[in-house]
């Protein structure tokens, strides 16, 4: 028998009775009921009640000692009387009689307590993760993360994709977020890079001859915390296959995903075949390339309603005069909605830093009208126009906002959540997995009004190479496409760009002449020149499936060890300040601003 532990903490049952045993762990929690202590005990496995009586000399000593004391416990497995059963957990039948024990570790003063997953401040939680990892709930994701990541490996080999490890430490990339940078002690005054992503490694080695790859790759990027972002680094399944069309990588992501998402979770999906949105028809239709289609609600696009002569909202004809657009979101049958519910979406809708969301609701007596503070200033035949473009009926409201195109997709995007929300129309019961395909190869700088890459500047562009039409750049399309869950973007990928000719071409449109494109890309472009095959992939999120899988909002909550919102590992206490010998060593000096 082990030393320390004959069963796990979640192994014992009735068949046990009357074995002696001995269990190792943590003590849980402890309930002092004057002549009997009991002690619940806490492994990775699962929880065992133990009991000790004040006959027992070590009674006391058991009464006295911190929780979260690690604890080799001696006993007898006994029935538990049929009132104090606990079906809650695994062992719940049964407890162990305690006949003796041996403290393996001690435990200080507690900051904060291990039994409950009440909420605590980012500070405690990260200072002391060690502990926090021992909390139930987030104890669970990380063995979920565990088991998720090892049954990603399985179906990738059953797939036929193999996995190949790739460089950490490599060149820095002149697109992108920003790089960790590492300075060379053998080459003073160089640095390397960690990678943003295995990004060129995985083409190289399509361009290598090897016809399927895989890798769950970290990544490395100086980039900003979100819920949905870790700063500094995160996991990514790295893919990428030779000989391929856009569907192909598609139909190997959707099997994967599938099968992934059916195995570790009892939510259903909303289509076992993802649907495909162009990007335009997702701001369109979505005003994000994000959409949660659970959400039912659509943007309509009615900007023509208001050059009519019988539409007589004078603020909105002027700015559609001016170039702006005008967008809606048709709520069904909410004419039973309280005012305060309207009043509620056009003042949240100012604080969005929009000038506010009109509306008003459908209504018939003897012939249709619109109830609602602008209703007046639209005729009958102008809201049976309006109904027929956005297949409204009577009983249902109509929200309208006007703007330049950005921001209207902004503000009708978050209004489009927010409408969702108020009204429960969104199922948690789903994950709603979407393609959004047919990226612009190029768009416009704002400021600038330079041509750039949207995208990825390594995409094969859409249609006939040879005919494309590099004067009209902004209407060109990549085989390029993201993969959406729930309104997170797990990834983005494409059908890489493999010949050079075409790439010089298209870099000189952005603005790039030969020798730079050589000079930043002098190892893609030299193994692309010496007979590149046709290949694509893309790299889902691992820490944003779990966060699906877990039902997380919040990224920290599946990340074992993840920085603070200011990319500070509190627990270990990096980024730290080095010695002046290393700085040497690296022939660097600091020159830190004021």
């Amino acid at each position: 028998m082990n030393k320390f532990r004959s069963h796990n903490c979640n192994e014992l049952r009735v068949k046990d009775v009357n074995n002696k045993v001995a269990l190792s762990g943590w003590i849980n929690k402890k309930r002092d009921h004057g002549n009997l202590l009991f002690i619940d005990l806490r492994d990775n496995y699962g929880i065992t009640q133990c009991i000790i009586d004040k006959e027992n000399s070590g009674f006391a000593t058991l009464e006295r000692i911190q929780l979260e004391t690690v604890l080799k416990i001696e006993g007898r497995v006994v029935n538990r009387s049929s009132e104090t059963i606990n079906k809650d957990i695994s062992t719940g039948e049964i407890e162990v009689k305690i006949s003796n024990f041996e403290i393996l570790g001690s435990c200080k003063e507690l900051p904060m307590p291990i039994f409950s997953d009440q909420e605590y401040s980012e500070e405690i939680r990260l200072k002391y993760r060690f502990l926090d990892l021992r909390r139930k709930k987030i104890h669970e994701n990380i063995i979920l993360r565990s088991k998720v990541i090892s049954f990603i490996r399985n179906e990738m080999n059953k797939l036929g994709f193999l996995e190949y490890q790739t460089p950490i430490l490599t060149s820095s990339s002149p697109e992108g977020a920003r790089d960790f940078l590492v300075p060379s002690r053998l080459n003073p005054g160089k640095f390397y890079a960690l990678p943003q992503a295995p990004q060129q490694f995985k083409q190289l080695i399509m361009v290598s001859g090897f016809d399927k790859y895989f890798q769950i790759a970290p990544c490395f990027r100086d980039e900003d915390a979100r819920a949905d972002r870790s700063p500094g680094e995160f996991y990514q399944l790295d893919l990428e296959m030779s000989f391929v069309e856009q569907e192909d990588v598609f139909n190997v992501v959707e099997t994967l995903l599938i099968n992934t998402f059916k195995k570790f979770s009892s939510k259903k999906l909303m289509f076992e075949k993802f649907p495909k949105i162009s990007y335009a028809d997702a701001l369109l239709r979505y005003g994000s390339d994000k959409p949660d289609l659970r959400n039912p609600l659509i943007i309509n696009d009615i900007t023509q309603i208001f050059t009519r002569d019988d539409v007589s909202f004078d603020i909105f004809k002027k700015l559609v005069k001016s170039g702006s657009k005008v967008r809606c979101i048709v709520t069904k049958n909410t004419k039973n909605q309280p005012r305060s519910f309207f009043d509620g979406i056009d003042r949240w809708a100012k604080d969005q830093g929009a000038s506010g969301m009109a509306y008003f609701t459908l209504e018939k007596d003897q012939e249709i009208s619109a109830k609602g503070p602008v209703g007046k200033f639209f005729s009958k035949e102008s809201l049976l126009e309006l109904m027929k473009k956005t297949n409204a009926e009577i009983g249902d409201s109509i929200f309208f906002a006007c703007n330049k195109e950005k921001e209207i997709n902004r503000i009708t995007s978050l209004a489009r959540d927010k409408i969702a929300n108020e009204l429960n129309l969104i199922d948690e019961k789903y994950f709603a997995f979407c393609w959004i395909v047919d990226y612009p190869m190029f768009e416009e700088d704002e400021q600038t009004k330079s041509i750039k890459f949207s995208h990825n500047p390594f995409s094969m562009p859409q249609g006939d190479i040879g005919k494309l039409n590099f004067e009209k750049p902004l209407e060109i399309l990549a085989y390029q496409y993201d993969i959406v869950c729930n309104g997170i973007e797990l990834s983005s990928g494409a059908i890489r760009n493999h010949i050079p000719e075409l790439m010089y071409k298209l870099f000189s449109v952005a603005g790039y002449d030969k020798k730079q494109v050589d000079n930043k890309f002098s190892g893609m472009i030299n193994a692309l020149s010496y007979g590149a095959p046709p290949h694509g992939g893309i790299a889902p999120g691992i820490d944003r499936i779990i966060m699906l899988l877990a039902d997380e909002k919040n990224i920290r909550e599946v990340t074992m060890f993840p920085m603070n919102q200011n990319a500070q590992d509190l627990m270990m206490g990096a980024p730290s300040e080095v010695s002046d010998d290393q700085l040497k060593e690296l022939s660097l000096s600091l020159k830190l601003k004021k």
